[in-house]
């Protein structure tokens, strides 16, 4: 079984998140659907976990 993450590990994953939307979206010379596409992904793969470690079982 997995552990759950804690309150630390999470706040961590979403600030690195949050960091690499902002690094992309000032560094990006558009801003169009690629873009937005790879932020949302990459969200899902982030926030989903993050969200089932804090759901009550």
């Amino acid at each position: 079984m997995k552990r759950k993450l804690s309150s630390t590990q999470s706040i961590c994953i979403v600030l690195l998140w949050a960091a690499l939307c902002y690094i992309v979206l000032t560094s990006a010379e558009r801003i169009d659907g690629p873009v937005i596409l790879s932020l949302a992904f990459s969200a899902a793969l982030c926030l989903v976990p993050v969200v089932k470690s804090f759901k009550k079982e």
